[in-house]
C-alpha cells in the first residue's frame, strides 16, 4: 500500500484536447506523478470511429486504424522517456474500437525507441454482435431515454455498440505489471478508480466501507475526466480565470488528484500554471453531465454525491469529502450509433441594416426554392431543417435581446436520405450571392458536404451477457469479473437526506429581484437528448431564495423554446446545489441533432443571465446586476 498520497493527473477530456497537456503534467510533476490519465471517447467519437470503420469495409478494405493515433504520435512518443524514468504509469481509453491493434502499436513504438515497459489492453466492450438482447428502456434510471418511434434503429443501421465497462480490468493489467493500460469504452472514471483499487487493494472483505471507497474514486474520476473544466475551463466567472498567474488560458494547469487511503481527495494543479482550482471549479464540474445525484449510476458502483462537501485547504487545492456508494446494478450501460441519413450544414456572413431579420427571410426562401427543385425532380421532401442566424441571440428564443443586431451567421442545415438531394440544396447555399438580401459574404469554408447522420441510442445488457477481458503483454486475454451487484436494490428510491428547505419569506420583509448569475455559479452538459443544467451558490445565504425562486417550473417556462419534454429539480445540499435534467432539449442529441447547440454547453449561461431571484436587499452582492 502507497505511503502517501496516489497521485493522479488528466491531460485530456476529450480527442482534440491540447497535446501538451501531458507534457505539462510530465515536466512539471515528474516522479510525483503515479499515474497519468487521458479519456478521448465521446459518444461522437465512438461515432465517427464506427462511421469510418463501415465505410472502410465497403470499400472492401479490411485493413485501418481504428483506435486514436494522435495518442502515440502526439503524446506518448514525447513523454515516454520521461515516465520510463520517472515510474508514471499511463491508463487511457484511446484504444477505441480496436484496443488490441493499439496495444501493438505502443509496443511496436517502445521497441523503436528502445525503451522497455509492459503494456496491456482491456477488451469486451464491443458488444455489437449481442445487439438482440439489449433493452432500450432502463428499470433503474430516473431518466427516460427512450428514442422518437421513428428514430429506431434496423439491425442494418447500426454500426456500432459498445457497453461502458468498468475499473477490474484496468486494476487487473496494473496487478500483472502493466505500465501502459489502453482501453476502448470504459466509463471515464473507471480510468481513475482502475488504478486506486490496484494501489489500495480494495476488496469487499477487506473494506468495510468498500462502496463508499469506490463512490469516493470515482467522484475524483468525474472530477478530473474533463481535463481543465475542473480548473477554470468554463468556469461561470471566467475572467478571474483569463487573468490568473502564469499566464491564464494560455497556461491552463491540467488537474491532478490526491487521493488518500481513507477515500479523502484534494483537487489540484502544477504550481506556475494558470487558471483556478476552488471550491466553485470544482463544484460546477461535479455537476457536469449528471442526471440524479444520488443515483450516478456506474458498472462499480452509484455514486451518492448529494452529501459531498468541498473544503479549500490552501491556494489551488480543494479538499473532497463525503461521497457515498452503493452495489452497483445488474445492468451495464451501452452506447449505440446508427446511420439514418446524411445531413449537410452551410454558413453565409450576412451584415447591415436588419441583418437577423434578412437572415430569417433568406434562409426561408432558400429552403422553399430547394424543395420546389426537389419536388420537380421527383426526390422526396427534406427530413428535417433548422435555420439559425447566430449573432441574433437565437439561443435564447423569445427572451432575446430587441437591440437589432448588425451582424449575424445564417446557418442552415438539412437532413436527408439522398446525397444528391443534399449535394443540390449545397449548391443553392452557395448561389445566393446574387439572389438574395444585401451584404451577404461567404463565410470562407466553400461548399459544404453531406456527411452521415449519425443517432446514438442508450441501452441496456445485463452484465452476464458482457464479458470483459485483459491481455499483458505476450500474454492471452484473461477474463475480467465484474462488481458483485444487488439484484434486489430499489435504485429508484434512494435513501433521503437532510435537505435545506426554501427561505420562508417574512410578507412585510422587502425583496429585491436580482440575476441568478449575481448569486450562483452554472454548468451544463448533455447525455444524448438530455440536458442537465447544475446551479451552485455562491454564498449558503443565497441558497435558500435560490430554491424559492428557480424552481423546476420557473426553469421549464423560461427554456420552453428548446426543451420538449420534461423538467426535473435535484437537490445536492452538500454542495448548496441543485441539478435541473431536462429531457429531449437538443434536437435528438450530440450526433445527429440539427441545432447549433447539440450537447447543451449554452444552457447554464442562458438560465443564469435570463433567470431572476427574490432575495432581500442586504443580501444583494456589489456590483450586482439588478
Amino acid at each position: 500500500m502507497p505511503t502517501g498520497p496516489v497521485r493522479i493527473g488528466c491531460y485530456s477530456a476529450y480527442w482534440g484536447d491540447s497535446p501538451a497537456a501531458a507534457m505539462q503534467l510530465v515536466k512539471h510533476e515528474g516522479a510525483n506523478l503515479h499515474y497519468l490519465v487521458a479519456d478521448y471517447l465521446a459518444e461522437i467519437t465512438m461515432g465517427i470511429l464506427a462511421a469510418r470503420r463501415q465505410r472502410r469495409l465497403m470499400q472492401g478494405k479490411e485493413q485501418g486504424i481504428d483506435y486514436v493515433p494522435d495518442f502515440l504520435s502526439l503524446v506518448l512518443r514525447r513523454i515516454l522517456p520521461d515516465i520510463a524514468k520517472n515510474g508514471t504509469k499511463v491508463v487511457t481509453n484511446a484504444g477505441a474500437l480496436d484496443p488490441i491493434a493499439c496495444k501493438k502499436a505502443i509496443e511496436a513504438l517502445l521497441q523503436k525507441m528502445n525503451i522497455k515497459m509492459k503494456v496491456a489492453a482491456v477488451v469486451g466492450d464491443d458488444v455489437l454482435e449481442d445487439k438482440d438482447n439489449v433493452t432500450s428502456f432502463s428499470p433503474i434510471s430516473p431518466v427516460d431515454h427512450k428514442l422518437d418511434s421513428d428514430r429506431l434503429p434496423t439491425d442494418e443501421m447500426v454500426v456500432s455498440l459498445n457497453a461502458y465497462l468498468g475499473s477490474r480490468g484496468i486494476a487487473d493489467a496494473l496487478a500483472q505489471g502493466a505500465q501502459i493500460v489502453v482501453t476502448g469504452r470504459v466509463v471515464d472514471s473507471a480510468l481513475v478508480v482502475g488504478p486506486l483499487m490496484y494501489e489500495y487493494g480494495w476488496s469487499p472483505e477487506k473494506n468495510g466501507n468498500y462502496h463508499d471507497l469506490l463512490a469516493a474514486a470515482s467522484l475524483a474520476g468525474h472530477i478530473i475526466e474533463c481535463g481543465t473544466q475542473s480548473t477554470g475551463g468554463n468556469f461561470t466567472d471566467w475572467q478571474l480565470v483569463a487573468s490568473s498567474p502564469h499566464g491564464g488560458y494560455a497556461n491552463m494547469g491540467y488537474p491532478i488528484v490526491e487521493f488518500e487511503a481513507n477515500g479523502e481527495f484534494v483537487v489540484t494543479k502544477p504550481e506556475k500554471t494558470g487558471g483556478l482550482v476552488t471550491t466553485a471549479t470544482v463544484s460546477e464540474q461535479i455537476l457536469y453531465e449528471i442526471l440524479d445525484p444520488a443515483l450516478y449510476l456506474l458498472p462499480d458502483v452509484i455514486l451518492d454525491m448529494r452529501q459531498v462537501r468541498l473544503s479549500q485547504v490552501g491556494k489551488n487545492r480543494v479538499l473532497v469529502q463525503g461521497a457515498r456508494g452503493l452495489a452497483p446494478t445488474p445492468w451495464v450501460k451501452c452506447s449505440g450509433i446508427f446511420l439514418d441519413g446524411w445531413k449537410l450544414s452551410g454558413e453565409l456572413v450576412i451584415g447591415g441594416h436588419e441583418a437577423k431579420a434578412k437572415a430569417k427571410a433568406m434562409g426561408d426562401a432558400l429552403f422553399r426554392r430547394v424543395r420546389g427543385m426537389l419536388k420537380e425532380a421527383g426526390m422526396a421532401d427534406f427530413r428535417g431543417i433548422n435555420i439559425e442566424p447566430l449573432g441574433g441571440e437565437v439561443l435564447y428564443g423569445p427572451h432575446a435581446n430587441p437591440i437589432e443586431s448588425r451582424e449575424v451567421v445564417l446557418r442552415v442545415v438539412a437532413h436527408h436520405d439522398d446525397t444528391k438531394a443534399l449535394g443540390l440544396f449545397a449548391r443553392e447555399i452557395m448561389a445566393t450571392g446574387t439572389v438574395m438580401v444585401p451584404g451577404i459574404t461567404g463565410s470562407g469554408s466553400g461548399r459544404p458536404k453531406p456527411v452521415p447522420n449519425l443517432v446514438h441510442f442508450p441501452c441496456l445488457l445485463p452484465k452476464t451477457k458482457v464479458q470483459a477481458g485483459v491481455v499483458v503483454g505476450d500474454g492471452e486475454v484473461q477474463p475480467v469479473k465484474w462488481e458483485q451487484w444487488d439484484e434486489n436494490a430499489k435504485f429508484s428510491a434512494p435513501t433521503p437526506v437532510p435537505l435545506i428547505p426554501e427561505a420562508k419569506v417574512n410578507p412585510q420583509e422587502q425583496l429585491v429581484k436580482t440575476k441568478l448569475i449575481n448569486l450562483a455559479y452554472g454548468r451544463s452538459g448533455d447525455k444524448g437528448d438530455v440536458c442537465n443544467i447544475g446551479i451552485i451558490a455562491r454564498d449558503p445565504r443565497y441558497y435558500p431564495y435560490i430554491k424559492r425562486s428557480i424552481t423546476g417550473q420557473a426553469v421549464a417556462q423560461y427554456m420552453k423554446h428548446l426543451c420538449k419534454g420534461s423538467v426535473t429539480r435535484y437537490d445536492l445540499p452538500g454542495l448548496f446545489a441543485m441539478n435541473f435534467v431536462l429531457t429531449r432539449s437538443l434536437g435528438g442529441g450530440g450526433l445527429s441533432s440539427l441545432v447549433v447547440d447539440r450537447q447543451g454547453k449554452t444552457f447554464a449561461q442562458l438560465v443564469l443571465t435570463g433567470l431572476d431571484v427574490e432575495i432581500p436587499a442586504s443580501l444583494v452582492p456589489s456590483p450586482a446586476k439588478l
